[in-house]
């Protein structure tokens, strides 16, 4: 790739003009005065080094505004997204796209964690292994092993049909625990060393959140050898960062990891160790153990993140705890034992023996006080995990990314970071964001979206919906979604703020026009998150019935549906944070400590980003038209409603449940366009 640092901030603007280079490679490419500016901050960043953020909005185009001047600078580049769906999209289209349009002979590579790549060497352990569940996991594994056969780089995502959620998948993917290293009998094959491979040479690198910051937090091979020899640096998506960073940046242990191990010990000691110990009696020992500490917890928590600020987590009997701990500790320790004893036999045998080691020091560790500055808490979902963690990343983002200290050479004093997402606060200095991850010093730019939100879009606060508190709430949503989306034909959204709401809302929604042949209704959990969006997307084509889709959580971002498959986005309540969450305490309680107001430096913010990041599901190209419900009359009642209105895109305002009707009317597919 050659160097072109030269005026790079001038070549950048060249490509945005109307007959540049852009223009000729995409059809639809129009130019944009606020994609033009962000591409012209990221060229300057990128000459001179430091960092970025920047924040732009819906339809500005911000992948190619950060692509042609990273493409354009001749510089080794590290791009990291917060989905594989935006990796892949990356790699396959936008970037072979621009290379293409600029005259660019660009390497790529696109780099993912261990748990995307097939394992030969556990594949081979799998075909052998008694315990697969049932035959569709017989008949999964029969599929992988055919697709083996072919696949140059191993990555399950290329695998058609392969559903995300089947068990087959961790026996035949590996971790960093069960991971033989050098050491397997498969190496020279490994697909996840060939990735590393490609990524060590290639100019462009492209990989995930989750990645960066668990190579961050390990300094395993990948980062530790690829982030020296990168001087550009692009966040994608970036208001996930500092939620993937602390998941990584502390310790984590499960019962799931817990079982995992006590089926690799089973499996390895019967197949090659058999009669050198007694694999049956180690296995269930560590297995008993582990669903002894689950016990121990219980079930029927309201929440399933439970404190636990003192010797046990809240509501757990803390002798109880510190026994089953302790039993857990135990019971690992022994199977290091029996597997110490075997380690001359294979290979497999001395990673088991050091995953025992490491699991039983995690377990001690956790029998002890928190690390000061960190938060801890157990999430007793069906698994039980332990969870320590700082409250955010922005020591490590000042320390390990920006080293910012005295020893910063002159290669980190050039090396440029950019950081960009549709929503990124609800400030001048977007301190929702640059606050948490350790980027106050951080040059700032805000884009404004080219939509012309009063024309396109109107947003509708119902006066007469109960309270967000009034356990009439969900039927009232689900009342209101159920009329709605009929006036429309479907092509509506309903997005919750609980699983309890989703479950309410989803259920009533579905007895009202199930086997009516009016409406379909799509509930997050009963599919796989692909298969929804593509159902919606489709909507009544090929004679089946429109639809309304009933979700919460990730569906809040990252979901794109332009044009008419969604007209009418619902919001059910403010999508405040669960004030009995332990992070959310935690981080209450230093701002607390430092004589700030949590409410309005921590919950009004991060309700704020959450309910932009709703309403942009609505509007995704200049040519949509939509409606948008929030369901909570606060936004009108309340002083901080004035705040989070003013974080809202400028749709223009429904004033009562008439204009609300002749809003729908205008929608409605027999009486055309708005």
């Amino acid at each position: 790739m050659q160097h072109r640092r030269e005026g790079l901030e001038q070549l950048t603007r060249e490509a945005f003009v109307a007959s540049g280079a852009l223009a000729q490679a995409a059809e639809a490419f129009r130019a944009r005065s606020g994609q033009t500016e962000m591409a012209a901050a990221v060229a300057r960043t990128i000459e001179q080094g430091g960092a970025l953020v920047v924040e732009a909005g819906t339809g500005v185009g911000k992948t190619f505004s950060y692509l042609v001047p990273a493409l354009l600078s001749g510089e080794r580049v590290l791009l990291s997204t917060a989905t594989k769906t935006l990796q892949d999209q990356l790699f396959g289209r936008d970037l072979p796209r621009l290379a293409q349009a600029l005259g660019l002979p660009v390497r790529m590579a696109l780099l993912k964690g261990r748990g995307s790549y097939l394992c030969l060497h556990r594949l081979e352990l799998a075909r052998q292994d008694a315990s697969l569940p049932d035959r569709t996991a017989l008949r999964t594994l029969a599929k992988i092993e055919q697709w083996a056969q072919g696949t140059r780089t191993g990555d399950l995502a290329e695998m058609p049909g392969l559903d995300e959620r089947s068990p087959v998948l961790p026996l035949v993917t590996s971790t960093r625990e069960n991971c033989l290293g050098s050491q397997c009998p498969k190496f020279r094959q490994c697909h996840v060393n060939a990735a590393r491979r490609e990524a060590l040479a290639a100019d462009v690198v492209v990989i995930n959140h989750h990645l960066f910051f668990a190579d961050l937090a390990v300094r395993e091979s990948g980062m530790a050898e690829l982030l020296p020899t990168v001087r550009v640096v692009i966040f994608d998506e970036a208001h996930q960062l500092n939620e993937t960073g602390v998941q990584f940046l502390g310790h984590q242990l499960g019962t799931g990891q817990v079982l995992d191990f006590a089926r690799d010990v089973l499996a390895a000691g019967l197949q090659f160790a058999r009669g050198l110990a007694d694999w049956q009696q180690l296995a269930a020992g560590v297995e008993r153990a582990a669903r002894d500490l689950r016990l121990v917890v219980g079930g029927g928590h309201f929440s399933t993140r439970l404190r636990w600020s003192g010797d046990a987590p809240e509501g757990v009997d803390p002798h109880e705890w510190g026994e089953a701990l302790g039993a857990l500790a135990g019971a690992l320790e022994q199977a290091g034992e029996g597997l110490a004893a075997v380690k001359e036999v294979g290979p497999d045998f001395v990673r088991l023996h050091e995953r025992a080691l490491a699991l039983a020091q995690r377990v001690r560790a956790f029998a002890r006080e928190a690390q000061p500055g960190s938060v801890r808490w157990a999430d007793a979902a069906t698994n039980l995990r332990l969870v320590e963690s700082p409250l955010d990343i922005a020591e490590a983002v000042q320390q390990k990314l920006l080293k910012t200290g005295e020893e910063r050479d002159e290669a980190e004093r050039q090396r440029a970071w950019v950081f960009t997402s549709a929503t990124l606060g609800d400030d001048a200095r977007l301190s929702w964001f640059t606050e948490p991850c350790g980027l106050a010093e951080a040059q700032v730019l805000r884009v404004a979206s080219p939509f012309d939100y009063p024309s396109q879009a109107a947003l509708y606060i119902p006066r007469q919906i109960p309270a967000p508190k009034d356990p009439g709430h969900s039927a009232a949503v689900a009342a209101l979604a159920q009329r709605a989306a009929g006036r429309i034909r479907g092509r509506t959204m309903v997005l919750t703020t609980t699983l309890r709401a989703l479950r309410a809302i989803g259920e009533q929604l579905q007895a009202r026009f199930q086997g009516s042949g009016e409406l379909e209704v799509l509930v997050q959990g009963q599919g796989t998150k692909r298969r929804l969006i593509e159902r919606f997307r489709e909507g009544a084509d090929h004679g089946r019935p429109g639809c309304i889709l009933v979700a919460s959580a990730s569906f809040w971002e990252g979901v794109d549906v332009p044009g008419e498959a969604l007209q009418l986005v619902i919001i059910d309540k403010l999508p405040f944070p669960p004030p009995g969450d332990p992070l959310v305490e935690a981080r209450s309680q230093r701002l607390e400590s430092q004589g700030r107001n949590p409410f309005n430096d921590y919950f009004v913010p991060e309700a704020a980003v959450a309910l932009k990041q709703g309403a942009g599901r609505l509007i995704r190209r200049e040519t949509d038209q939509g409606v948008l419900v929030v369901c909570d009359t606060r936004l009108v009642q309340m002083g901080y409603g004035r705040r989070l209105l003013a974080a809202l895109p400028p749709m223009r305002r429904l004033q009562d449940e008439a204009q609300f009707e002749e809003a729908l009317a205008s929608l409605a597919p027999s009486e055309g366009g708005w």
